[in-house]
């Protein structure tokens, strides 16, 4: 193994090599440059010294004869030693050679021609391949912006940095390397102005092989020469070179570059805090990453920056507090310094307070001019925003997490209350402070508004006690060996009151949800009743709950069923409290009920409730006297009967000429007085423990008040029936049938009557006839159906026949039409049962006359029944033949098979061919529709056989039908000839082809008239 000073002797046999270019080689210094061969070639340079195309001739076809020559020496000698791998390029005598040969051109060509950018760029990019190694093309992706922001620029250039394929080792040529410099600055003496050039310049600094003493300071000031001179509109292709730059190399030189770019252009601020919480070669700088997103987060919640990641202004305060819980130590105050800031925060908000009420903004309504020193404004003429060492970041003045937190965040952003909570006990955690952040998390809970940031905060608390524990349970398993007895004791105490407070914690959970809920609504009654549950059998707590609901519920802002409270509460004192192990004290429940009937609920239900109850538990408690003074006092009717119950107050001016004219909306306690619930329950109360008359009383109020029902009209009338109080009833259902309307006043009359014919039967039989005409006069047709069954009931028991028949030929004309055949089957029916048959003729008749053509149909049949049970064969095939128009035979095939058997019957041939004709005339009439004329086109098309196939299919049976009606131009019902009639003696039809059934349409839909 070679020694050290070998290896210096051999560093040093490389060295010796180098500068191959300073001085610049000439044939006087270096006799080898020029064999014979190049005589004609620096004749012709030396006749023509400023033709362009001379020289770039000549150092082309010297370029190629040495390129061609490396490229046969590679190939012969493929061997990579040590020395290779340290000269690189110019590890052979000929590429040493071919370096000065060609230096010497572009050297002498430059004399003649300095301000070529052209054979600069050609001459550098030829020193570099020997010096920096063969460049590595990478392809581009297509689909370039033409001006990208600054982050995805320099993404994009680190993507595509220049490599090179091996390289002069920065040691053993480092007086190349400052040769290639020094040409650098030569040719930035000549072209200074020219971007491209001081890019080649700086990629001689991100090579891995650079020497220090190149690629660092020399470096930087290179950068800052390029920014001094070149224009503006050029720095950006310069400054995405010198960030990357940077950020290689790290430390304080990359911090120093990125406070100089974020002066002019900050929409790299996030970028660069990343950069300093995740160095590569140096420590992190956390606070000042934290006051810069502290920074970026208060300007863009100002509307002042936007990301151009697309973080909102709460997610760049995220990031911010992502970097306080990773860095706690480094970036907050500790304990005692926040108390000292927050107390003195807290002072200076109390003397800005009281300097804005001191000094009013207007004096007598004109405004006060005050003065004070000028205000700084940007070249926009807005105010430059106040100094905060918060967000200087050169500041090495900590933070306040708590305060800014709590300004920032929680008063801002309300509905992250969860997040910011969490995070502010995460940074006290990690500064080891677990009393603090024991009482941040309990604050937060107390705070919150919504289930989902309680939650959030809750499970966080609660794997902070877990981890407490577990880690003093793993301490007492694994103790030290410096610790004591009293010391394990300690923490063994220690662990028990920290298990618990963690069981505490557990079984406080249902309380502190109930908490949230209320917090965010604070008149929701629900939640106060189940508040009211979770305390259980503590009766102090159960009542102190009922109270502060009660003290806070607003009644006019409260959820439904306020009135429930109230109750409950009443009932807590009735039944002895929770658990029931107290005396009841009836004296508080009725102080309670009695507040709750001053209170203005949202609906005056909800105060009859309260008052019901209270009677209620009055009876409970057999206390009946006093139920009644309650109900008397609920239903007191003040002396101004007119208030509308539907909290409207009826207004006495004519006019009211704006909206503040408005008369307010009167207390639910003024229109108790028309609560239907309170009267029935009162009314009730009466029946049960009251006398008849006090009872009749209440009723007669319920309807001088108007607010009755027709339950309340039937239940008065049923309660004087029971008493005996007959014509009274009758006389209330009179009232109710005043009143009300039909179809309501229809019940009571069903019922009135029912009732007056039970009890007179046929003693007053005018009364009763009179009470029918009132009810049937305006009685609608739908609903006079029983009235009339009923009347003529009557006139059947205790009246006349004639009347009923009168009775029932009058319903026949009015009842609805859906009534009618039903009410023509009994006409008949009676007149047959009083008259006979043959009275049944002009009923029937009538009957035809007036039904619908089905019902007509079923009338005729039984029509028909009737004539040939008098023997009237003729009539009944009249009357057959009269119904035939409303049959359709594919449909109402029952008539016509009766009508079949009739003339099979009763017939001979003749009406036999009669019947049969009437059927082919009644069906090519119901073939006019569009149904029946698909059905028969279909059958038709298979009847023709390869016709059929010839034609088009129609797409559906109705452009069937259009299709045979416009081809044939013919009449649209059935052909004669798939009709013709068969003979009597049951043989073939002599018609040239055999008629067939025409065929049922599959697609038909049946309806009735009555679905019509």
């Amino acid at each position: 193994m070679p020694s050290i000073a070998e290896k210096s002797m051999a560093l040093d046999e490389l060295s010796f090599y180098f500068p191959l270019t300073l001085p610049v080689p000439s044939p006087k210094t270096h006799p080898d440059l020029l064999t014979i061969n190049d005589v004609q070639r620096e004749e012709d340079l030396l006749r023509n010294p400023a033709s362009f195309r001379a020289w770039w001739t000549a150092i082309h076809n010297t370029r190629e004869a040495f390129n061609t020559q490396l490229k046969a020496e590679r190939r012969s000698n493929t061997a990579n030693d040590a020395r290779t791998q340290l000269l690189g390029p110019l590890a052979t005598p000929l590429a040493r050679r071919s370096l000065q040969c060609l230096t010497y051109l572009y050297e002498s060509a430059l004399a003649q021609l300095p301000g070529s950018f052209k054979l600069w760029k050609s001459y550098l990019q030829m020193r570099m391949s020997y010096v920096l190694g063969s460049p590595i093309h990478k392809k581009r992706a297509g689909g370039r912006k033409k001006f990208a922001e600054m982050k995805d620029a320099i993404e994009e250039e680190r993507e595509y940095s220049e490599e090179w394929d091996g390289g002069l080792d920065g040691v053993v040529g480092l007086e190349e390397w400052k040769s290639l410099v020094a040409t650098y600055e030569r040719v930035l003496m000549w072209l200074p102005k020219l971007p491209r050039l001081w890019l080649m310049y700086f990629s001689i600094f991100s090579h891995p092989l650079c020497p220090p003493i190149i690629s660092h300071t020399h470096a930087r000031r290179t950068f800052d020469r390029a920014l001094r001179t070149l224009p503006p509109s050029l720095h950006g292709r310069i400054w995405m070179r010198y960030l990357l730059w940077a950020e290689d190399r790290g430390g304080v030189t990359m911090v120093a570059v990125y406070r100089r770019y974020l002066t002019a252009d900050p929409s790299l601020t996030e970028h660069y805090a990343s950069l300093l919480l995740n160095p590569s070669d140096s420590a992190p700088r956390p606070l000042e990453a934290a006051k810069l997103l502290l920074s970026l987060a208060r300007r863009a919640a100002r509307g002042e920056y936007v990301s151009p990641e697309g973080k909102s202004p709460y997610q760049l305060l995220g990031d911010f507090l992502d970097v306080v819980e990773r860095f706690a130590e480094e970036v907050g105050l500790d304990v005692n310094d926040t108390v000292e800031s927050n107390a003195a925060d807290a002072r200076a908000d109390a003397e800005a307070k009281e300097k804005d009420k001191e000094e009013p903004a207007s004096v007598g309504g004109n405004l006060v001019r005050v003065g004070g020193p000028p205000v700084p404004v940007t070249t926009d003429g807005k105010p430059l925003p106040v100094y905060d060492e918060d967000e200087d970041p050169l500041s090495k003045r900590k933070l306040n997490i708590e305060l800014i937190v709590r300004k920032d965040g929680l008063e801002v952003y309300k509905d992250q209350a969860g997040r910011l909570w969490t995070g502010l006990a995460t940074y006290w955690i990690k500064r080891g402070e677990f009393d603090r952040a024991k009482t941040t998390f309990e604050a937060g809970i107390a705070s919150v508004l919504t289930i989902r940031d309680f939650t959030q905060i809750f499970q966080a608390y609660t794997e902070f006690c877990e981890s407490i524990v577990s880690a003093m349970m793993e301490g007492l398993e694994n103790p030290d060996e410096d610790e004591d007895e009293e010391d394990v004791k300690e923490t063994e105490r220690e662990v028990d009151i920290r298990m618990k407070e963690f069981d505490e914690l557990i079984n406080r959970r249902p309380f502190l949800v109930n908490d949230v809920l209320l917090r965010r609504n604070p008149n929701d009654v629900q939640e106060w009743e189940k508040r009211v549950a979770l305390w259980g059998d503590d009766d102090e707590k159960v009542a102190e709950t009922y109270t502060q609901a009660l003290q806070t519920i607003s009644p006019r802002k409260a959820t439904a069923n306020l009135f429930r409270l109230y109750i409950n509460f009443a009932r807590y004192y009735e039944e002895g409290g929770a658990s029931g192990t107290a005396e009841p004290d009836l004296d508080s429940a009725r102080k309670i009920l009695e507040k709750a009937t001053k209170v203005n609920f949202k609906t005056v239900e909800d105060l009859a409730e309260i008052w019901c109850e209270w009677a209620e538990m009055e009876l409970r408690h057999e206390n009946y006297d006093e139920a009644i003074r309650v109900m008397q006092r609920a239903a007191a009717i003040p002396k101004n009967t007119k208030i509308n119950y539907h909290d409207h107050v009826r207004l006495r001016t004519p006019l009211i000429k704006c909206v503040a004219d408005l008369p307010q909306s009167l207390p639910v306690q003024a229109r108790l007085f028309k609560s239907l619930k309170l009267w029935s329950f009162y009314v009730d109360l009466e029946e049960s423990i009251g006398t008849v008359e006090s009872t009749k009383a209440v009723y007669d109020k319920i309807m001088e008040l108007k607010i009755a029902n027709a339950q309340i009209i039937v239940n008065y009338a049923a309660f004087l029936e029971e008493n005996g109080y007959w014509e009274d009833s009758f006389k209330v259902y009179e009232r109710g049938t005043e009143v009300f309307t039909y179809p309501i006043s229809f019940e009571i009359w069903n019922i009135y009557l029912s009732k007056f014919i039970k009890r007179y039967g046929g003693t007053k039989l005018e009364r009763a006839r009179d009470l029918f005409e009132q009810a049937l006069e305006k009685c609608p047709p739908k609903a006079s159906k029983p009235l009339f069954l009923m009347y003529s009931q009557l006139e059947e028991d205790y009246g006349l026949a004639k009347r009923a028949m009168a009775i029932y030929e009058r319903a026949t004309q009015v009842v609805a039409d859906e009534d009618k055949f039903e009410m023509y089957t009994i006409y008949i029916a009676k007149a047959t049962a009083n008259y006979g048959l043959p009275a049944t003729r002009p009923i029937y008749e009538r009957a035809i006359e007036v039904l619908p053509a089905k019902q007509t149909a079923e009338m005729c049949l039984r029509f028909a029944a009737l004539e040939r049970k008098l023997g009237e064969i003729d009539r009944a095939r009249a009357i057959y033949a009269h119904a035939s128009q409303f049959c359709d035979p594919r449909v109402n095939t029952k008539f016509w098979t009766e009508w079949n058997s009739f003339e099979i019957e009763t017939g001979s041939e003749d009406t036999f061919r009669e019947m049969l004709r009437i059927k082919r005339s009644v069906q090519a009439q119901f073939n006019t529709e569009a149904s029946y004329l698909a059905a028969q086109t279909l059958s038709t098309k298979r009847n023709n056989g390869d016709a059929q196939e010839a034609s088009p299919q129609p797409s559906d049976p109705m452009a069937a039908a259009e299709q045979q009606a416009g081809g044939t131009k013919g009449p649209s019902f059935v052909a004669a000839k798939n009709t013709t009639l068969p003979r009597l003696d049951g043989s073939p039809s002599e018609t040239p082809q055999t008629a067939k059934q025409p065929e049922v349409n599959a697609d038909e839909i049946q309806i009735s008239d009555e679905e019509v």
